[in-house]
């Protein structure tokens, strides 16, 4: 048996939010085709998944109460009946938006669904494992999505360590999986802090 979330009657339409992810950069500013659709967006915050059609969209983000020199200024193709998080990720001098896909197709009803994104500047390329040394997503750098992992039901403690070694830089315990729920892990903030290393745990669109 499986389970799909998307409502048949809104054919095409897609979703996007943004995650401020930039761990020096100040509030922001967000605009879609040059319409505000968040203010004074801070560190480790999310905007609401925005209903778009498909299309080419312009993605800017200002600091707060400027519209000048915006730190992003990028376009995003958006397809249809997809899901989508613009991260404004790197330090400030070097901000980018990282596209991340969280468009999902169905799952089985007794499992749930996780990826991680790497978001953490100074951080090197890292493993998620579980305690036991059970690795979940390899070798997944800066900017990178890993693929989605089915997951039995359950409370897991992960663990991030140094690609291919046994280093632990973070561990999280009490991580939560329900079953028929879509999950990202974002790892945000910097190795070398502050703000410290830390991870985002969201609903993707598909869990509801």
């Amino acid at each position: 048996m499986y389970n799909c979330y998307r409502n048949p009657y809104m054919n095409n339409v897609s979703y996007l939010r943004v995650l401020h992810a930039s761990p020096d950069a100040p509030g922001v500013d967000v605009y879609l085709n040059n319409m505000i659709v968040a203010s004074n967006l801070k560190f480790k915050e999310f905007t609401p998944y925005l209903p778009l059609m498909p299309g080419l969209y312009n993605v800017k983000v200002f600091p707060t109460n400027t519209q000048v020199n915006p730190v992003i200024n990028a376009n995003l193709e958006v397809k249809p009946n997809s899901d989508y998080t613009v991260a404004a990720a790197g330090m400030l001098k070097e901000i980018k938006p990282i596209i991340i896909d969280d468009t999902s197709g169905r799952i089985p009803v007794n499992k749930g669904q996780v990826k991680f994104v790497h978001l953490s500047p100074d951080a090197p390329a890292v493993d998620i494992t579980l305690p036991d040394g059970t690795i979940l997503f390899e070798n997944i750098k800066f900017g990178e999505t890993s693929e989605k992992l089915l997951l039995d039901p359950g409370t897991y403690t992960l663990q991030a360590r140094v690609s291919g070694t046994d280093n632990v830089v973070l561990t999280v315990p009490n991580v939560k999986i329900n079953p028929r729920k879509y999950y990202t892990v974002y790892a945000v903030g910097l190795v070398d802090g502050p703000p410290p290393l830390q991870v985002l745990i969201a609903l993707d669109k598909a869990s509801y």
